[in-house]
């Protein structure tokens, strides 16, 4: 497994979503549909955007993921956290990919803080960040509607001074 930028060439990948498309959809929240040009043009949009450090994860030649911190906000030294993995699960590549961004937060960009949102019913993810050093901050209630039903959302953070 490697991290590398995003390229134009990962986009018929991305489309395709690996065969676990439907899981992953719930993991992350996604209820939209998109097309070629629509992952083509956020790939476009993300090599372009300082505020923003994304890499895909990537295992013999195909993308498989991909990791991001956004926005960045140098003036308060913090960050989200997003990671969608399609393939490869089971395989640590989830926690090695969080472990080099988090090293990337906190080491090229001297930030201080990193959270982001997972889903409470996601508990292979929620296992991943506590071993990566995220600690739960609270929930938000009902912000996901998944086939009529109702889902929090766990906040979660590690900051630069945590014993990671």
């Amino acid at each position: 497994m490697e991290l590398v930028p995003l390229r134009r060439e990962f986009a018929p990948q991305m489309l395709a979503g690996g065969p676990k498309n439907d899981e992953v959809n719930r993991f992350t929240g996604t209820h939209g549909t998109f097309t070629l040009e629509d992952y083509e043009a956020y790939i476009e949009r993300t090599l372009n955007d300082p505020n923003r450090y994304t890499r895909a994860i990537v295992e013999d030649g195909k993308c498989i993921g991909e990791i991001v911190l956004n926005p960045i906000d140098d003036a308060n030294r913090k960050s989200g956290l997003r990671i969608a993995l399609w393939d490869g699960w089971g395989k640590g590549y989830g926690t090695a990919a969080i472990r080099h961004v988090l090293d990337h937060a906190f080491t090229e960009r001297n930030l201080h803080r990193v959270d982001l949102e997972v889903y409470e019913f996601n508990e292979r993810a929620i296992h991943v960040y506590e071993k990566c050093g995220f600690r739960e901050e609270g929930r938000l209630r009902d912000v996901l509607l998944w086939d009529g039903v109702f889902h929090d959302a766990i906040v979660m953070s590690v900051l630069s001074t945590d014993n990671i």
